[in-house]
């Protein structure tokens, strides 16, 4: 295996290096770093929210017409479904043309009315300037384009530090941009190291960081970004819960609640993870929902690494230890986790508390509807989560009782680049997407004119 300083692809079957990228030489990383510093001070404050909108159709375009090659790309580095990885290519163009098409509306100026006095006032939305963002590896291009594309179009200014597993979807991106027309330092990416990149956020031409990973990787970067007293936007792990009070069709939600779980092969951080079923629906549902898992065995990719997998057998072992009962067909073989069910997982465990980061779904039985929400609640994160109830007045009260930053009900796979993402608690904070994506690092500066008065009289005799 390669060392954490080391871009590589590498093969997430069985670990073997498929190709070093070198780091960046901190000179690389310096001229990056100014290199958007001076797009900023150029290309921002002369190009109109118009002319930036075009880059981001032509972005899109390009995603578009390269579908196939950047699917390729990810189902290398990091074992994705090619129709998932195509999936992923698809919804990213449709985020860069959603704020194309909309950052004139969104970047209006925003009159106030005045309670008192004379005169306007208005915000104006502005660029802050030049932002880092830190990516991960289980979707390469759709988190780009969730932090890019809304401030690409504000007119702030990208350093992109890829995760070290995906190099190559790295420098398609920086292709793709080059390509579409972007001028030098709009878009940059760098193979930074993890010193270089806290070099980075405490360097004063950066304003801003997002950060999407790990919860102890988000606290350290928030932890140098407060210090250098710099905005951060963060979105880190989750343990959402699938709430089940009622149904009038099982076998449906038992495939919402399949596709919920392992889309990704079950590495998504808002992927449903903690199954919580009424009691009355818990036998029916556990009983088909382990079979739906246990058909997938021989259909699974492996997860992103071996490393990833081994973690994984650590955490089901820990439930089992403390109780749990697993379900599963048969036993990890490398990076191949095998779908399982977990069951009567003890709250003490400490794998309850935990995020599971592959094709394992805990199911919880729950026998009434605040035991349901305090099960749902029980976690240190609050990304997402999902609802199933038949009873709107019941979807209502318990959407609002659920402590998370989304909630769907009903539905999966619901998720649009109009719709705001992001969570509470240990899962973060700040929002990507919809028009709070476009907000979280502008400058919503305001402007207080006072009221015009008439020109007075200068020299002369009065007639």
């Amino acid at each position: 295996m390669a060392n954490r300083h080391v871009y590589a692809v590498v093969d997430p079957a069985d670990g073997t290096v498929v190709k070093e990228y070198p780091t960046a030489t901190d000179q690389a990383v310096d001229g990056a770093l100014d290199a958007a510093a001076k797009a900023h001070a150029h290309w921002s404050r002369q190009t109109s929210v118009a002319q930036r909108a075009r880059l981001l159709s032509a972005v899109a375009d390009l995603h578009e017409e390269r579908g196939a090659q950047l699917a390729a790309i990810i189902r290398r580095e990091m074992g994705k479904p090619l129709d998932q990885a195509l999936g992923e290519v698809e919804f990213s163009a449709s985020i860069y043309r959603y704020y194309a098409e909309n950052a004139e509306a969104f970047l209006a100026d925003e009159p106030i009315e005045l309670l008192g006095g004379e005169g306007t006032a208005l915000v104006r939305r502005r660029p802050v300037g030049v932002l880092l963002g830190i990516m991960p590896w289980n979707y390469p291009y759709y988190q780009v384009a969730r932090f890019a594309a809304p401030n690409l179009a504000l007119g702030n200014t990208i350093v992109l530090k890829h995760a070290s597993q995906c190099p190559e979807s790295a420098a398609a991106l920086q292709q793709l941009f080059t390509d579409a027309g972007a001028p030098e330092g709009c878009y940059v990416n760098v193979y930074a190291t993890r010193e270089q990149i806290a070099a980075a956020v405490a360097d004063p031409r950066v304003q801003g960081v997002s950060f999407t990973g790990s919860e102890q990787a988000g606290a350290e970067v928030a932890a140098q970004a407060g210090r250098s007293l710099k905005k951060v936007v963060l979105e880190l792990g989750g343990s959402d819960p699938f709430v089940v009070l009622s149904t009038d069709d099982l076998d449906a939600t038992v495939r919402a609640a399949v596709e919920a779980r392992f889309e990704n092969t079950g590495q998504a951080c808002n992927g449903a993870k903690r199954f919580i079923v009424a009691d009355d629906l818990y036998d029916a549902f556990l009983d088909a929902f382990t079979r739906e898992v246990l058909a997938l065995t021989d259909g699974l990719a492996p997860l992103s690494s071996v490393a990833a997998a081994e973690y994984l057998q650590e955490q089901v072992e820990r439930a089992v230890h403390h109780g749990a009962t697993f379900v599963s067909a048969r036993q990890r073989a490398g990076a191949h986790f095998p779908p399982g069910v977990l069951t009567d997982v003890s709250p003490a465990s400490p794998t309850a508390a935990e995020e599971l980061f592959g094709p394992v779904a805990i199911v919880h039985r729950a026998r009434s509807e605040d035991e349901a929400v305090e099960l749902a609640n029980a976690t240190p994160y609050g990304l997402g989560s999902y609802l199933f109830t038949t009873d709107a007045d019941q979807a209502a009260r318990v959407a609002d009782r659920i402590d998370a930053g989304m909630v769907f009900v009903n539905g999966v796979g619901l998720e649009g680049p109009e719709l705001p993402f992001g969570g509470v608690k240990r899962s973060g904070f700040g929002r990507e997407l919809g028009r709070a994506g476009i907000d979280e690092f502008a400058n919503r500066k305001l402007i207080r004119t006072a009221a015009t008065r008439p020109a007075q009289p200068t020299g002369g005799n009065p007639s």
